[in-house]
């Protein structure tokens, strides 16, 4: 029989060890936030209700997690089981297994849950801890095992005997519990301690007083249980994060010249043959093709870039790049902007909500905003479209063939016509229709002597 399984993620505290303004579990690691990385985890999971408990930041959490959650408002930080018990409205009367994971634990996997879920129930445990086995405990409940392999009791180490200290198997903070039983246990859960909060690992003991089953799962990967409360450990699991990430790039047929110096987002995919260099950065939902070059020192964020591209030193932004593309060095590629294939945007060039069309230039020293730009479209030198008058912005278009001379300004809104030619130092304010040349410029003059007779009145 196919049992039902919920997931409750702890995201409610403010996390004041952070020292900072923005909530705990929304600081982001590898791009993004770790409750998110937690949540995107479970979500590959057959779980049938997931229940996130917020309290600050509650509003942020909700946009960050539109539509992957739902939600729970623990007003009140009374702890762990109280933050538990504020899923009762949705979980509390059915039947199933619920997973109680932390939304400062951004590396845990979805197979190690899958892995302690199926054990709870082979197990026919009421509970089950996930443990970690650490070679330093210091800090940790210890797991104390009975000669059955079951758990016989958590012991936090300030409570330890020195036998017991000797212990490395640790409580990671993640639990399975029998759904029903939980919402059970949680409402004789005492606050009757030094904080004065109620705590979820008493529903274990009162679990085991009654003489249901407790079990334990020990993850292989100690690593992924690491809680964040700090920058310090924040930067730990970015660490942790990034190596994951790149190591699955690369086992997947990326080269990546040095992986400790390339920063890749959880949710990039990038192609076969592509070569990333150092000091990338690539975030968002970006996808990168085969056979591409990327970097160094380039970040991309929220784009697709096509096979056989090459973009070096240079930024671009929720954008969209074709494939045999040459972007850099030192090009910025602003948001909305659409490059088609075989497109070359060169040196110091600047796109912004622009359209190029295939096989067209941009080689050097150009501001291309707000422009439709048609194929094989070569623009030289410093040409600059004029798109802004103070209150709006304007459409250039420049229409397939069209050859525009350096140091141009095209002063929207303007169309230039197929296969036109613009002079080079030309301001063009007006149409220009295909296959003219439009000179737009004062006429040189030179003044013969001009120099001498200046000197001579000084």
């Amino acid at each position: 029989m196919t049992t039902n399984r919920y997931a409750v993620i702890l995201a409610a505290g403010q996390g004041t060890r952070m020292k900072s303004k923005l909530y705990k579990v929304l600081h982001p690691v590898c791009g993004k936030p770790m409750v998110e990385h937690v949540v995107d985890q479970i979500s590959t999971l057959h779980i049938n209700e997931t229940v996130t408990i917020i309290g600050h930041g509650a509003d942020l959490v909700k946009t960050h997690l539109n539509g992957k959650s739902e939600f729970a408002l623990q007003e009140e930080q009374l702890g762990t089981a109280h933050a538990v018990m504020q899923a009762e409205s949705v979980l509390g009367n059915l039947e199933g297994t619920t997973l109680v994971v932390c939304g400062d634990t951004p590396l845990i996997k979805a197979e190690t849950m899958e892995a302690l879920l199926q054990h709870h129930e082979d197990q026919n445990a009421k509970a089950t801890i996930l443990t970690g086995y650490a070679e330093n405990p210091t800090g940790y409940g210890r797991i104390i095992r009975n000669n059955t392999g079951l758990v016989e009791r958590i012991v936090e180490h300030k409570d330890a005997a020195e036998e017991e200290k000797s212990v490395k198997e640790i409580n990671t903070g993640t639990y399975c519990f029998d759904n029903k039983a939980l919402f059970d246990a949680l409402k004789k859960v005492s606050n009757d301690n030094v904080q004065g909060e109620y705590y979820l690992p008493d529903v274990i003991e009162i679990l085991q007083s009654e003489g249901e089953i407790v079990s334990a799962y020990q993850t292989s990967d100690f690593g992924e249980t690491l809680g964040v409360n700090d920058r310090v450990a924040l930067s730990q699991a970015e660490t942790i994060m990034k190596r994951r990430i790149n190591e699955q790039h690369m086992r997947n047929g990326v080269t990546i010249t040095d992986p400790n110096n390339t920063y890749i987002g959880s949710d990039v995919k990038i192609g076969r043959d592509t070569l990333v260099l150092p000091g990338t950065v690539l975030t968002g939902n970006t996808e990168i093709g085969e056979d591409a070059i990327i970097g160094p020192s380039t970040e991309i964020k929220d784009c697709v870039v096509g096979s056989r591209t090459t973009v070096k030193q240079s930024v671009a932004h929720n954008s969209s790049i074709g494939s045999d593309v040459q972007i850099g060095p030192f090009a910025h590629i602003r948001p909305e902007s659409s490059i088609h294939d075989e497109v070359k945007i060169g040196n110091f060039v600047e796109v912004k909500k622009a359209e190029f069309g295939k096989g067209s230039k941009a080689s050097h020293l150009s501001y291309i905003g707000d422009a439709e730009v048609g194929k094989a479209v070569n623009i030289g030198c410093g040409s600059i479209t004029v798109n802004y008058d103070g209150k709006n912005k304007h459409l250039t278009k420049i229409e397939d063939g069209v050859f525009v001379g350096c140091n141009s300004n095209l002063v929207a809104p303007v169309t230039v016509g197929k296969g036109a030619y613009i002079a080079a130092g030309s301001t063009i304010t007006e149409d220009v229709p295909g296959e003219s040349l439009s000179i737009a410029r004062a006429r040189q003059v030179n003044k013969d002597n001009y120099v001498q007779k200046l000197n001579d009145k000084k």
